[in-house]
């Protein structure tokens, strides 16, 4: 199975090729991924010199990363030395793991590859806060687009959902209008009649197929 290193430090001071810090960090990585029997599919990916509170949407070698596993969907796995390599801050680590969870990426710790998964006191209270703004989000969301919905009916007399036949095909439903006059003397022709008529002229529906007969009485009948 394929899978990632990110590498991550703090300080400056900590940035070098005399410097230790990622080193160590690979190295750890490596020694796990040789044990659990990974691969590491492509050069580490660090982000020098960036706090581990930052979200992970704002760091570039974190974003360099996921756009590499976007191009290869065979890499499901990113592995960082330690839980804090990732995101010190908590509500930074549990919203970066569950967004990682939401594109079907795991993220391991080499030094403890259960630790995001662990249900301690703190973060299960993180858990359930994050939740429920999600939920309150969600809420206000569908009631604001309610209110639009009322707004919308209210000047236009119309509001939005599946448009009408005679929207979707206009040019279709301008001939079948003509097609369904009744000639003088003569007999208006069926609905079916018509769809058949229409698909002769080159008009059909989303699936290239006739017309069904409802569907011409759409584009026929008088709109409101």
């Amino acid at each position: 199975m394929l899978a990632v290193a990110y590498l991550r430090t703090s300080s400056l001071a900590n940035v070098g090729e005399d410097k230790d810090s990622h080193k160590r960090q690979l190295a750890a990585i490596e020694k796990y991924a040789k044990a659990a029997r990974l691969k590491l599919a492509l050069p580490p990916f660090y982000d020098a010199a960036v706090s581990g509170s930052d979200p992970i949407d704002t760091r570039e070698g974190f974003s360099n990363m996921l756009a590499a596993i976007r191009e290869d969907p065979a890499i499901k796995i990113i592995i960082v030395e330690t839980a804090s390599r990732f995101a010190r801050d908590l509500i930074v680590q549990e919203t970066g793991f569950a967004y990682l969870q939401s594109i079907d990426v795991q993220l391991i710790a080499a030094d403890s590859p259960s630790s995001f998964l662990s249900d301690t006191p703190t973060a299960e209270l993180i858990r359930q806060v994050l939740g429920a703004f999600s939920q309150f989000d969600k809420a206000t969301t569908v009631a604001k687009l309610r209110t639009a919905r009322i707004r919308k009916k209210a000047l236009t007399g119309k509001c939005e959902g599946r448009k009408p036949i005679a929207e979707k095909h206009p040019e279709a439903a301008a001939l079948a209008r003509k097609l369904y006059r009744k000639p003088r003397g003569g007999t208006r022709p069926s609905l079916r009649q018509v769809a058949t008529l229409l698909s002769q002229y080159g008009f059909l529906n989303s699936n290239g197929n006739v017309f069904n007969h409802t569907q011409v009485k759409g584009m026929v009948e008088k709109r409101k």
